[in-house]
C-alpha cells in the first residue's frame, strides 16, 4: 500500500495514515487502501487490538473534495471490494475487534467520521476538528448526522453540524468525542498502553461485548443509504456546485 502504513507487533496492528504531502488528504486510493487495511487486521489470525494514527503532524484534513465528489457524482457512491471491511462501520462486512484512533492536529470531516466509527479515542488539546459539509452545500454522510448526536447529545451535535465550525481537543473532550487528552509526545503512547491493557484480556469476551454494543446501531445502515442518496443530490445541485467551487477557490461559499 502507498498511502497507509501496517505495523503489527504483539497481538497490536498499527494503522498509520500516510500521505504527508496533502496533510492526508483522502483520495479514491487512500480510501480503497485503508479498507483493505481494515480488512487486514479483521482477517489477521493473532492481531487482537488495531490503532488507527497518523505517521505525521495531522490525522487527516479531510477529503480531497474535487476528485471525491466528481466520483460521487459520476458513480453514485465509492466501491469497495466484495467482503472488504468498511472503516466506517455502516455497510456490509464490519469490524468486530477493537479499535482505538489517536488523534494529532486536524481531524477533518472524514477524519471525525472515522473516529465516531472506533472504540476508544484519544487526542490532545491541540487537536482541532471539524464537520464542515453544510459550508460546502451538502450534508455529512459518513455516519457523523446520527454519531454525533449519539454520542454529543442533540444541541451539542447540532451547534457543529449545522455552523461546521471548528472545535478543539478540550471541547471534544468535553463532548465525550475523546476519551482521553495527552500530550503530542505521548499520543502513540498510550494508545499502546491501552492496547496491551485490551490485548491482555479474554479475546472472546472481547469480541462479544463490542457485538452487543454494537446491537444499538441496527438502524445505522438504512439512514446511511438514505443520507449518501441525498448528499449526492445536493452535490449535483447549484448549491453544491457553488460549495465545491468556493473550497477550489478558496472563499466562503454564498448560498444566496
Amino acid at each position: 500500500m502507498e498511502f497507509i502504513q501496517l505495523e503489527y507487533k504483539d497481538k497490536i496492528m498499527k494503522i498509520g495514515l500516510d500521505r504527508p504531502d496533502t496533510n492526508n488528504a483522502f483520495h479514491i486510493q487512500m480510501l480503497h487502501e485503508l479498507t483493505e487495511a481494515f480488512t487486514l487486521f479483521e482477517e489477521h489470525s493473532e492481531a487482537r487490538v488495531a490503532i488507527l494514527h497518523s505517521t505525521s503532524k495531522h490525522f487527516t484534513v479531510g477529503l480531497e473534495i474535487e476528485e471525491v465528489t466528481q466520483h460521487l457524482i459520476s458513480e453514485g457512491k465509492v466501491q469497495y471490494p466484495e467482503n472488504s471491511v468498511d472503516p466506517h462501520g455502516l455497510i456490509g462486512r464490519r469490524r468486530s475487534k477493537p479499535l482505538i484512533v489517536a488523534i494529532s492536529g486536524f481531524c477533518f470531516t472524514i477524519g471525525l467520521e472515522l473516529a465516531l466509527a472506533a472504540d476508544i479515542r484519544i487526542g490532545t488539546r491541540s487537536s482541532r476538528f471539524t464537520q464542515a459539509e453544510v459550508q460546502r452545500g451538502f450534508c455529512a454522510m459518513g455516519g457523523a448526522t446520527f454519531r454525533m448526536v449519539q454520542e454529543f447529545g442533540w444541541g451539542n451535535a447540532m451547534r457543529y453540524l449545522l455552523t461546521g465550525d471548528v472545535f478543539n481537543g478540550e471541547e471534544a473532550y468535553r463532548l465525550g468525542l475523546l476519551q482521553e487528552l495527552v500530550e503530542p509526545q505521548m499520543l502513540l503512547t498510550r494508545a499502546e498502553e491501552l492496547a496491551k491493557k485490551i490485548e491482555e484480556n479474554a479475546p472472546s469476551a472481547i469480541l462479544e461485548t463490542i457485538r452487543s454494543a454494537h446491537s444499538t446501531r441496527h438502524y445505522e445502515e438504512s439512514e446511511y443509504k438514505r443520507v449518501t442518496e441525498k448528499a449526492i443530490q445536493m452535490m449535483r445541485s447549484p448549491e453544491g456546485r457553488e460549495g465545491i467551487l468556493s473550497f477550489q477557490e478558496k472563499r466562503k461559499a454564498n448560498f444566496g
